[in-house]
Order: C-alpha cells, then sequence, then structure tokens
C-alpha cells in the first residue's frame, strides 16, 4: 500500500474512515483537524502533530514514539496502550483523557493541562511535569517518583496509594488532594 500524503490522512478522518493500524510514521499533521479519529493501534512514530487537533480520538495502542505533540489538544482522547517513548508533550491538552496504565516516564509534560485525566496506575516516573494542571486528575496508584512537578497544580487530585518518593513538589498546589497511602 503507498503512503498517505497529509490531504488523504484528514480526509479520512473528517469522513469517518479509519485509520487504525496504518503505518503514518513521520507524517507531518501539524495544525491538522484529526477530531475523533480512529487511530488505534496507528504507527505515528516521529509524526509532527503540533497544535494538532486530537479531540476525542482514539490513539489506543498507538506508536508515539518520538512524535512532537506540542500544543496539540487532546481532550477527552483514548490513549491506553500507546507508546509515548521520547515524545513532546509540552503545553497539550489532555483534559479528560483517559492514561491509566500508561507508561510515561521521563515525558515531557511542562504546562500540560491534565484536568479531570484518568492516570490511573500509570507510570511517570521521571517525567517533567513542571507547571502543568492535573486538577481533579485520578492519580490512585501511580508512579510519580522523581517526577519534576515544581508549580503544578493538583487541586483535587486523587493521590491514593500513589509513589511520591524523590518527588519534587515545591510550589505545587495540593489543596483538597488526597493523599491517603501516598508514599512519600
Amino acid at each position: 500500500m503507498a503512503t498517505l500524503t497529509r490531504e488523504e490522512i484528514i480526509q479520512m478522518v473528517h469522513d469517518g474512515q479509519s485509520l487504525a493500524g496504518q503505518d503514518l510514521s513521520g507524517a507531518d499533521l501539524s495544525y491538522a483537524n484529526l477530531k475523533k479519529g480512529n487511530l488505534q493501534q496507528a504507527n505515528l512514530t516521529g509524526a509532527h502533530l503540533q497544535n494538532a487537533n486530537l479531540e476525542g480520538a482514539d490513539l489506543s495502542g498507538a506508536n508515539l514514539s518520538k512524535a512532537y505533540l506540542f500544543g496539540a489538544n487532546l481532550m477527552s482522547a483514548v490513549l491506553v496502550g500507546a507508546c509515548f517513548d521520547n515524545a513532546n508533550l509540552q503545553d497539550t491538552n489532555l483534559e479528560k483523557t483517559n492514561l491509566s496504565q500508561t507508561n510515561l516516564s521521563g515525558i515531557s509534560l511542562f504546562g500540560a493541562q491534565l484536568v479531570d485525566a484518568n492516570l490511573e496506575g500509570a507510570d511517570l516516573s521521571g517525567a517533567k511535569l513542571k507547571r502543568a494542571c492535573l486538577d481533579g486528575a485520578n492519580l490512585v496508584s501511580a508512579n510519580l517518583s522523581g517526577t519534576h512537578m515544581q508549580r503544578a497544580s493538583l487541586k483535587k487530585a486523587n493521590l491514593k496509594n500513589a509513589d511520591l518518593t524523590n518527588t519534587n513538589l515545591s510550589n505545587a498546589d495540593l489543596s483538597g488532594a488526597n493523599l491517603e497511602g501516598a508514599k512519600q
């Protein structure tokens, strides 16, 4: 099968066609409207998705290794089981996304919006969450060890049984957060 062009990819999503399992590695989809696209198991290795609209998209099991998602809108997207090795998610909108059980260790999430996100059991060890907003986020049993969370907002976040060992929480707002059983 021939490699899909940027225009073909955008048109397929617009028409409601599935891109599940497609090889979209290296695609430049910056500023593209991929809202509610079916990208399950898609290979987006090295894809350029800066400021792309992926609201409500299904990226479960997708390979986003080395993807550049700076400023992308992933609100309400399904990202369970997605691979984010060396991806850049700085300043992304991840509100209400499902990232449960996802490996986000060492990832850059500077200034990301994770309001009401589901990060239950996620591995965020060593992640960079400086200035991130995790208000109301579900971080039950999440691994946050060694995470940089300076000036992060965790208002009313659920950190029950989370691992906060060596986590930098300087100037973080934990107002109303549930820290029951959290390891510090």
